[in-house]
């Protein structure tokens, strides 16, 4: 028998405290009170500068896949990402999860190659990675040097942003060397490693991938530098979103504020949950009630954010059903085809689906 307390238990557990203490001191009166605030045309500028933000995500990927040239349309791309999106949001962890998804769509939709479409998701990611713990370490020196949020500890939230800042600046900085780190240990690996099955199939493209991405920094460095700038105007728009939405919400922060406030909540998606629920909630209130506002306006806005999130990820998931949908019944269509005139009745297609 596995013991009753285990981790699978421990987190749900973990995630309904947080949730608790976060609810504990809020009036829903007054939350509702705080929503009830919002006008028509502030949800209407919420909603369209989200969009654009979403819209924007997918910049960086389609200048990536120009560069290997591969002419993707660009909301297609839109698409994929945001069906990509989806699949991260609803699992364990909001870092990873749908990149999968968004190589097998450039792979079944536009025929590219494998090394071709995990290198352009990889770097994209990579970019997205690096961008978001930059942001996060600047903000923890913000909060640290203004004692903005007295109660976050110092020397250890300085010490992990730094590690997670580290970990993808040195690879792209390997890759920029034109050495390939991955490709060196898929070579050097133990004996019982190289002999399981997945081995082959993943050491077949961990090479060409890597030789693309550090082809793609000597071969087209305005194309880097362009990624490196829509990576820094995509954080501006969403502290200007943050800082918007909690403008309508009633209340006034500094950008300073702002940033320290958006610091809290990005570093609560980082917990391994889905979607980090129940750490946006606990951040959220913390950060106001440091901040001198009371706890119903955190939990607005974490209700906020998870409806923003909701509705995209919402919409991603459908996508994500409907572009794989289409793209396996073309592909038995086809072979149908290929078959003969008879194959195309409903009778054969019954039993190709089989």
């Amino acid at each position: 028998m596995k013991p009753f307390f285990s981790l699978r238990f421990l987190v749900p557990f973990l995630l309904l405290l947080l949730f608790g203490w976060a609810v504990k001191d809020a009036p829903f009166a007054s939350i509702w009170e705080t929503l009830r605030s919002l006008k028509l045309y502030q949800v209407l500028a919420l909603a369209a500068l989200n969009t654009l933000i979403v819209v924007l995500f997918s910049s960086r990927w389609w200048l990536i896949l120009r560069a290997q040239g591969s002419r993707v349309p660009y909301f297609s791309l839109v698409r994929y990402r945001l069906a990509g999106f989806a699949i991260s949001y609803f699992t364990p962890g909001t870092q990873f999860g749908g990149e999968p998804l968004q190589v097998y769509l450039l792979q079944q939709r536009h025929e590219l190659q494998s090394a071709t479409a995990v290198a352009a998701v990889t770097l994209d990611k990579l970019f997205e990675v690096l961008a978001n713990f930059t942001f996060l370490f600047a903000g923890v020196l913000l909060v640290l040097s203004t004692n903005l949020l007295p109660g976050m500890a110092r020397g250890e939230m300085l010490l992990g942003s730094g590690l997670l800042l580290a970990a993808p600046l040195a690879y792209l900085l390997i890759l920029w060397a034109g050495r390939l780190p991955l490709t060196w240990l898929v070579l050097h690996a133990p004996g019982w490693l190289v002999r399981r099955r997945f081995w082959d199939k993943a050491s077949s493209f961990v090479a060409p991938m890597e030789r693309q991405i550090s082809g793609l920094f000597h071969l087209h460095p305005l194309i880097i530098l362009g990624i490196v700038f829509l990576s820094g105007l995509l954080w501006i728009l969403m502290v200007v979103e943050y800082w918007l939405t909690l403008r309508f919400l009633g209340a006034v922060l500094d950008p300073f504020q702002a940033v320290g406030a958006l610091t809290a909540a990005r570093l609560a998606f980082l917990a391994p949950l889905p979607a980090g629920l129940g750490a946006l909630e606990a951040s959220q209130v913390f950060a106001m009630q440091t901040l001198g506002y009371d706890a119903a306006l955190g939990i607005s806005l974490s209700l906020l954010i998870r409806l923003r999130d909701l509705c995209f990820g919402l919409l991603g998931l459908w996508w994500a059903g409907s572009l794989t949908h289409s793209k396996t019944a073309r592909g038995r269509a086809s072979q149908a085809a290929e078959r003969g005139p008879g194959a195309l009745q409903p009778s054969n297609l019954k039993r190709t689906e089989g």
